[in-house]
């Protein structure tokens, strides 16, 4: 009875901690499972702005399209680099959205379903509207526009289609709101008369005057001892310039070089010296390419200058079948073989038809429908209207098909050597990555030779046993550090220790390393002083890392900036005592010639200097100085002005007005339109600047 009875008066606490205590291992175990904590947050969280999350996955979202935009635009390969460059211009992209739109919400600005329908289908629709629609003439063909709204309202309308007709309408309208705000602000805007006139005397009156300067250079650095109070006067002085945007992070690190040994280097010059027979005696040159080549170049000709260098200076003077190398090239070793030469065009201009064989049903069903529609153009029908109304390349197609005129290595591989093959007016169908094309050559203009060249190469790489050597090096190396022996044990073992300063938590390069993503997201994961827990790899380099310094997001303090403002605080000691010495020797001096004499320096007349354009001929902008001219009187001794090369004191001989400015409507004019096109970049800086960003990349990306 007692055990029950003790049981029955404490069973509610007992069943709280019971219910505590399995409601804490489950919080325990969502943090472990998904990598996040109550303490830091949302881990799916990307960025957060004014309280507004960024979620990561629609972040990526716009990312992936960025992406693809900038490689089908461009072309170009994605390195790092290319990389970090787009996802830097999306964030921004992204933050400006959030920012604006947040402005023109609490404006209440809005675009009015009829102004949607003006804009789309009016009497003069947006100019994103009209590029999408053009005439043979390649202007706006309001028919076009029509014959597509109207397709989308029928039961046949492609579903797809309809999705991003309303996505691109969506994007109108908030482009337009947009549009409305920065209206709104620019119409806020006044440039006064006396604006005009200011701007019209900065650019016109001349001044005439002298000045004598004592460089900053006459001074040794090695005679100017800092002290703490140098710093803090500096730093005082200039604190809103160490405003840091973002976090930046600094680290060191010692790499192990992992490059090909001679012992490689000689293997894969074996490899290649073994197929020299086969690559001579193949019947099948694309083939042996395709099978023994690291790069599955197709086989086009090329004119004089196409070529590396190496194969440029001989494959045009030898005969068929002539087989250059082994030659170390970018990396690798190669073997040339000379397939073929001939006379060719230097350019052509050529019209194509392109089929896309996914809505064809197949390449096959593709080929087949280019071959009808070859066969209805040599009955008669006009290519270019069969170019209209079958093309899926609509900028070639609403001219006709017309590609114009282009040179040689122009188009994609497959299609340039077709059409350079092909004799003039002969209807001929090739094969790209981009489809199906049905293409026909209208004209050739010049000749040249070409020829056809079979490279094969093989990468210079590190095997796997001078990697694993070179990695077990730096493994050992990992192993003996401790919180506070980095720098010993890199000067016991030889290696120098490099720095990457103020690196962003985005960065995917840093000085010496190429692609350094994986090591700049563990630096900003971890603690000053931290050194990494895992050897790196980064291109043929095995790198250990420690994380040497941390700039908060905000104003810097004083050590944080110490080292970078350290020279211009030399600059500023060196002045005070370059000043004091000019105001020695203007302490009864009447005119600059004295001063100079006593100070040791001599004096430079100037003429015809505008405040527009403060420069010093033979020394650089002088803001200070000429600042100083323009706002003295005749014949006055100035006070010692610190400048940018050196301390200057100047005597102003005269003013040399321009003519009375009587219509101020340019002036005004120019002046407005300047300001307004400043206005819309700095509205967006001002946003950023007040807005609250939390940026969370670095743990992402």
């Amino acid at each position: 009875m007692g055990i029950m009875g003790f049981l029955r008066e404490r069973m509610g606490k007992i069943l709280a901690i019971v219910i505590g205590v399995a409601l804490l291992g489950f919080i325990a175990e969502e943090v472990v499972r998904s990598g996040s904590s109550f303490f830091r947050g949302d881990a799916n969280d990307i960025g957060e702005v004014n309280g507004e999350k960024i979620p990561y996955v629609k972040f990526n979202e716009r990312l992936e399209q960025s992406t693809q935009q900038f490689k089908q635009q461009s072309g170009q390969n994605l390195t790092p680099q290319i990389n970090s460059y787009i996802q830097e211009t999306t964030w921004n992209q992204y933050l400006t959205e959030l920012l604006l739109n947040k402005e023109i919400d609490r404006l209440g600005l809005i675009v009015g379903a009829d102004e949607t329908t003006s804009m789309i289908s009016g009497n003069n629709p947006d100019p994103q509207i009209q590029r999408q629609f053009v005439g043979a003439d390649g202007q706006f063909d309001k028919a076009k526009l029509n014959q597509f709204l109207s397709y989308l309202q029928t039961p046949k309308a492609d579903a797809k289609q309809i999705e991003a007709w309303g996505d691109f309408v969506k994007q109108l309208i908030a482009a337009k709101r947009q549009q409305k705000y920065m209206t709104l602000v620019t119409n806020g805007l006044y440039v006064n008369s006396l604006d005009a006139q200011d701007d019209y005397l900065a650019k016109n009156k001349l001044a005439n005057f002298k000045y004598t300067v004592l460089d900053y250079a006459s001074i040794p650095d090695a005679n100017i001892k800092l002290t703490d109070a140098d710093y803090s006067n500096y730093y005082n002085e200039h604190k809103p310039e160490f405003k840091n945007q973002q976090e930046l992070r600094s680290f060191e690190y010692v790499s192990f070089n992992a490059a090909p040994s001679k012992d490689d280097t000689a293997a894969v010059k074996s490899q290649v010296d073994k197929l020299l027979a086969d690559f001579k005696a193949t019947p099948n040159d694309s083939l042996f390419v395709q099978i023994n080549s690291e790069t599955k170049a197709q086989l086009v000709y090329q004119k004089k200058g196409q070529l590396e260098p190496k194969l440029d200076s001989v494959m045009f003077s030898a005969d068929k079948g002539f087989i250059y190398g082994p030659y170390l090239s970018n990396g690798s070793f190669k073997i040339a073989k000379l397939i073929d030469s001939r006379v060719g065009p230097d350019s052509v201009k050529a019209r194509h038809i392109l089929l896309n064989p996914t809505t064809e049903g197949g390449l096959n069903k593709a080929l087949a429908k280019a071959d009808s529609l070859k066969k209805l153009i040599e009955g008669g029908r006009p290519f270019a209207e069969l170019a209209k109304n079958f093309s899926i390349d609509k900028a070639s197609g609403d001219k006709g098909g017309d590609l114009g005129t282009f040179g040689r290595g122009a188009m994609v591989p497959a299609f340039d050597d077709a059409v350079f093959s092909a004799p003039k007016g002969a209807l001929k169908v090739v094969t790209t990555q981009f489809g199906v094309h049905l293409y026909q050559v209208e004209e050739q203009k010049g000749s040249s030779k070409v020829v056809k060249v079979a490279v094969v190469d093989k990468p210079l790489t590190a095997s796997s046993k001078t990697q694993a050597a070179v990695y077990s090096k730096a493994q050992s190396f990992l192993t003996s550090l401790t919180n506070d022996n980095f720098d010993a044990q890199a000067k016991k073992a030889n290696l120098p220790i490099k720095n990457a300063e103020d690196v962003s938590g985005t960065s995917a390069s840093v000085l010496g390393l190429d692609n350094a993503r994986e090591i700049v997201k563990w630096v900003f994961k971890s603690d000053k002083g931290a050194f990494s827990d895992q050897v790196f790899a980064v291109g043929d380099q095995y790198v250990i890392a420690r994380v040497s310094g941390i700039k908060p997001k905000g104003i810097l303090p004083l050590d944080a900036v110490k080292k970078q403002i350290e020279p211009a605080v030399r600059i500023q000691v060196k002045g005070k005592q370059l000043s004091d010495k000019f105001q020695s020797a203007l302490n009864g001096a009447s005119s600059i010639d004295q001063v100079a004499q006593k100070a040791g320096s001599k004096v430079t007349p100037l003429q015809n200097i505008v405040f527009a354009n403060p420069v010093i001929p033979g020394s650089s902008a002088e803001y200070k100085v000429v600042g100083t001219v323009f706002g003295s009187q005749p014949n006055k001794l100035s006070k010692p002005i610190e400048g940018q090369q050196g301390v200057y004191v100047i005597s102003l001989d005269s003013f040399i007005n321009p003519a009375q400015l009587t219509n101020n409507v340019r002036e005004k004019q120019t002046l407005g339109q300047a300001l307004s096109q400043r206005s819309q970049g700095q509205v967006l800086d001002a946003l950023k600047d007040k807005a609250n960003v939390k940026d969370n990349r670095a743990k992402f990306l």
